[in-house]
């Protein structure tokens, strides 16, 4: 393949940084084009009416331009010109809640702003240590107690490159169409991208894409250096169309709670509220929650697919 089509096909832009190992495709990111994209998307999705701007004339670009982004912030155009060439090493935190502010960035998006200049300052992970590798913290037994204790919703942790490292009982039975029998430590990034049985597993297949690339992008800026993360963002940019497209938008959200609509092959339908909570002990690791409102329909559905994994559970472990 074309080195400059690879590049293309990685970043979803003209220019990106990349390199190819033995084994995959790595994307290399770099910092400041991570800045200019995110901030000229960010630029042009508001309208002028949006911003309470007057509409004059004909605009050769979608959203603000420069010149009205800068006048919000209360910033000189050359030295928003500069932020937006990615050169946002040394800015402000006024500086940077007054971007913030004039972008009409959401908490979500504001914080991975705050992450990319803390990137480009040179201080890792949010101002902590990096954070470590942490394939076998989830087989500690005490955390693998704590999902076993779970009994009526599906509990599961998961690392921020998308790996599923434990789960309780109902959870391996039902994330069965995730897990497979392929040995291979399960990844929800892989599954919805890859797998086309992803297409039945979600009914909200494309908002489910979405959240996940969202998600992928806000753990980018945290820790840029993540070599794990670049890996995956490359094996699923070379062989998913969809995924190249999200990852170039540069939307990012992080899970906290809500609810979603699952199609599982033994039980059906199911819609479940979901709780994310950080485990402290292991940063970047997190455990997930599912359950069913109490008497719907979607609780007894959990409890038939309890009743059939129980039936059926064998002693495994997920490496």
């Amino acid at each position: 393949m074309e080195k400059s089509l690879l590049m293309g096909l990685l970043t979803g832009h003209p220019s990106p940084f990349c390199r190819r190992s033995r084994r995959t495709t790595v994307v290399v990111v770099d910092n400041r084009q991570e800045v200019r994209e995110f901030l000229t998307t960010r630029r042009a999705r508001i309208t002028p009416d949006q911003a309470g701007l007057p509409t004059t004339g004909s605009r050769r670009v979608p959203g603000l331009r420069r010149s009205e982004v800068a006048t919000i912030a209360g910033l000189s155009v050359e030295y928003y010109a500069r932020l937006e060439r990615g050169q946002i090493a040394g800015a402000s935190t006024g500086v940077l809640e007054a971007l913030a502010r004039a972008l009409q960035l959401d908490e979500t998006e504001r914080a991975h702003l705050f992450d990319l200049a803390r990137a480009a300052d040179g201080i890792p992970t949010s101002g902590r240590p990096r954070r470590r590798t942490t394939g076998k913290a989830a087989s500690r037994l005490s955390l693998q107690w704590a999902l076993d204790a779970i009994k009526d919703g599906v509990a599961f942790v998961r690392d921020s490159h998308q790996n599923v490292l434990a789960t309780n009982a109902l959870a391996r039975a039902f994330y069965s169409p995730v897990i497979g029998d392929s040995g291979r430590t399960p990844n929800l990034a892989r599954f919805q991208f890859l797998d086309p049985a992803s297409r039945d597993f979600y009914p909200d297949w494309d908002l489910f894409a979405q959240m996940c690339v969202g998600i992928m992008r806000a753990e980018a800026g945290r820790d840029p250096h993540d070599r794990g993360l670049q890996d995956l963002v490359g094996e699923l940019s070379t062989q998913s169309e969809i995924f190249r497209d999200l990852w170039a938008d540069h939307n990012v959200r992080t899970h906290g709670s809500g609810t979603k609509r699952f199609n599982h092959p033994v039980i059906g339908e199911l819609t479940l509220a979901y709780e994310e909570l950080a485990v402290t002990a292991e940063p970047g690791l997190v455990l997930l929650v599912y359950t069913a409102e109490p008497s719907s329909p979607s609780a007894e559905r959990l409890q038939l697919l309890a009743s059939w994994a129980a039936s059926v559970e064998t002693p495994t472990k997920i490496s």
